[in-house]
């Protein structure tokens, strides 16, 4: 075998910005999966971008070529920031409930100690604030502390 010839294990299709491994082509073919763009790479590429993690802030893309590169990751979008924001006050909301229920019930028992009574409190109006928070304006929310013990 002549050294200087580049061994190709792999396809890349940037349509799909997937790798597709040489010896299940025909398997591919016959499962209609195969992308109609792929372009044999060596093993080397395969490596740099799918065998390895992404550098830092970066991801996988397709370059003009149709040939695979590393771009970096945009900013999350509004609507990103704003599923994100949803589901971390719902998450602080969770914890705050977890927090409620047990000293709750102590002062539904009447067995709560001060520091049960005051802690109640504190975590009732901390819920409120969560509750009351307009995760529309992800960017701009102050999330409040979480009361101590």
């Amino acid at each position: 075998m002549d050294s200087d010839r580049i061994l190709i294990m792999y396809y890349y299709s940037a349509k799909t910005n997937a790798f597709y491994p040489v010896e299940l082509k025909r398997n591919y073919i016959a499962a209609g999966s195969l992308p109609d763009d792929i372009i044999a790479v060596s093993n080397d590429i395969y490596q740099e971008y799918a065998a390895n993690n992404a550098p830092e802030g970066k991801h996988r893309v397709a370059n003009k070529n149709g040939l695979p590169e590393w771009a970096d990751i945009p900013p999350p979008t509004k609507d990103e920031l704003r599923q994100y924001a949803e589901l971390q006050k719902q998450q602080l909301i969770a914890e705050a409930t977890n927090q409620i229920v047990p000293l709750q019930d102590a002062v539904d028992l009447g067995i709560a100690t001060e520091e049960e009574k005051i802690a109640l409190l504190a975590w009732k109006e901390y819920r409120v604030i969560l509750n009351r928070i307009d995760v529309s304006q992800a960017m701009d929310i102050d999330w409040p502390e979480q009361p101590r013990g």
